[in-house]
């Protein structure tokens, strides 16, 4: 029974490699192979020297399809989802964009002030790039902040994603056996693929760039959030199952609040990847900092590719310094609650 486990993998991976031979020699046009499957083996032989054409796996056709079926079924409610995330999208914009900016620059000073424990130098890198931003060119300003709601609602659908499934994945070793396969997938993938299906399903704007992001800068959040709730010490653990606690208990009690630095380092990643994103689908028509890099490559125009090219770099310090510092934080308490439970 155990070399039968053992080897069933194995079995498992040839039948499926002889079923994609299978359905790539059937579904080719009839030009592309021979009347006989024989012919293959005893007298053509020319499919050893050049890759032969009916051996393609049909995959982008059954993807088209897929896609067309999708939308035509469920298109009603793709709707649903582009008009809600657009209409969140707006009313931030609007709102944001109706703020003075000093008000703006004052708010995210006194941010930072508290989130980074009060470090006077960390504050005043942080005025300084938020008011560059505006200084490099008054057009980057609004720019800059339609970029940061299109980040900013990403940033907190990833969130509702991420970590509890990251917490599923840490608590089961089944759902981490299944989910880390897809997690690769998603990584590996180049940024650019992401965008073609969210075309499909919302259109143009903002909306597929939203989730594009989610696709694209979830995989961190999750990895790191199942390895910070699996590095918890299991002492720790059983300690307070020992003392009644319940598995509900221990997690948001114990388990949570130990992982909360690589929880904060997963968004902090997630964080600079969706605004790695929403700068490449400036490409689909999404407005903000990104599609004055891309005016400025059709133009040939290298001061303005450079002026957003630093607008950018100077959003990123942003995002980074303020989630970084805020890490940075929740890690010196966690380091002193440890102590004092030693």
């Amino acid at each position: 029974m155990k070399k039968i486990r053992k080897y069933l993998p194995y079995l498992i991976y040839s039948f499926l490699f002889i079923i994609f031979i299978i359905v790539s020699y059937i579904s080719a046009k009839p030009k592309y192979k021979p009347e006989n499957v024989s012919d293959l083996f005893f007298k053509d032989f020319s499919w050893l020297r050049n890759w032969p054409k009916w051996l393609d796996f049909p995959l982008m056709g059954w993807l088209n399809t897929g896609f067309d079926w999708m939308i035509t079924k469920y298109g009603i409610y793709f709707e649903v989802v582009n008009n809600f995330l657009l209409g969140m999208y707006n009313g931030m914009k609007n709102f944001l964009i109706g703020v003075p900016w000093p008000i703006i620059v004052a708010c995210v000073v006194l941010l930072t002030y508290f989130v980074s424990g009060r470090k006077v130098h960390t504050t005043i890198a942080i005025a300084l790039c938020t008011f560059f931003i505006g200084f490099l060119s008054p057009r980057f300003w609004d720019k800059a902040i339609m970029t940061t709601c299109i980040v900013f609602i990403g940033i907190v659908l990833c969130l509702l994603i991420g970590i509890p499934v990251g917490i599923a994945m840490a608590r089961s070793k089944r759902i981490r056996k299944s989910l880390l396969p897809i997690l690769d997938i998603m990584q590996t993938i180049p940024s650019f693929c992401y965008l073609i299906p969210g075309i499909l399903l919302f259109g143009l704007g903002a909306v597929p760039a939203i989730i594009a992001i989610v696709v694209y800068a979830v995989p961190p959040l999750i990895r790191l959030t199942d390895l910070g709730i699996r590095l918890v010490d299991r002492e720790v653990i059983e300690a307070s199952e020992a003392f009644g606690a319940s598995k509900k208990q221990t997690l948001w009690g114990i388990q949570i609040p130990l992982a909360l630095p690589n929880i904060m380092q997963g968004i902090n990643q997630c964080t600079m990847m969706a605004l790695a994103m929403v700068v490449i689908a400036s490409m689909i028509g999404t407005r903000g900092i990104g599609d004055e890099v891309l005016l400025g490559l059709q133009q040939l125009n290298i001061g303005m590719a450079t002026e957003a090219g630093i607008a950018i770099v100077l959003l990123a310090i942003v995002f980074d310094r303020i989630t970084q510092s805020y890490g940075e934080r929740i890690q010196e308490r966690t380091h002193q609650t440890k102590k004092e439970v030693k």
